[in-house]
């Protein structure tokens, strides 16, 4: 199939500077600068259908427009618990089960198109454990040893604390 050459195009803030080889998909990746100076690899898909816009600047300016606007945000703002971290990683946010999540344990969820359990843990902003099981018992033993690995014994005296 012949590719749709996407090289000098504006897609949203990203102008496309040079073809970047083919994804696992078949879709033509494109190298592409976005208007604050930072480059970018993109499906050439997504930049067609309108997708993707930017290297992700337009997601960092709306979550810092909404910490400057969400009343809820604001609300919670200098609550020591919100704050509570281990090694730069935020122990709320790891322990805390989201309101969508129905296995029961955070971190911890079912994947309906693999049939399979999913554990995931991501620290400093990097999956530590993106990982699928056949059972939900093999899920939930990974996510907890990922905790324990990662934060150990810090982790344990901060709950303490924070209890």
């Amino acid at each position: 199939m012949k590719r749709i050459n996407l090289i000098n195009q504006r897609f949203g803030r990203l102008i496309v500077i040079g073809f970047a080889g083919k994804a696992k998909n078949g879709n033509a990746l494109w190298q592409c600068r976005c208007d604050c100076g930072q480059e970018v690899v993109v499906d050439g898909y997504l930049l067609r259908k309108g997708n993707t816009r930017s290297c992700g600047c337009i997601r960092r300016e709306r979550g810092r427009e909404a910490m400057r606007t969400n009343e809820q945000l604001i609300a919670n703002r200098g609550d020591v618990n919100n704050l509570q971290q281990v090694n730069g990683t935020s122990v709320v946010a790891i322990m805390k089960k989201r309101k969508t999540n129905k296995s029961g344990v955070a971190g911890v969820s079912f994947d309906k198109r693999s049939q399979r359990w999913v554990a995931r843990l991501m620290i400093r902003g990097q999956y530590v454990l993106n990982h699928s099981f056949d059972t939900f018992n093999e899920a939930v033993t990974a996510r907890k040893d990922a905790v324990e690995n990662n934060l150990g014994e810090a982790l344990v005296q901060s709950v303490k604390v924070g209890q």
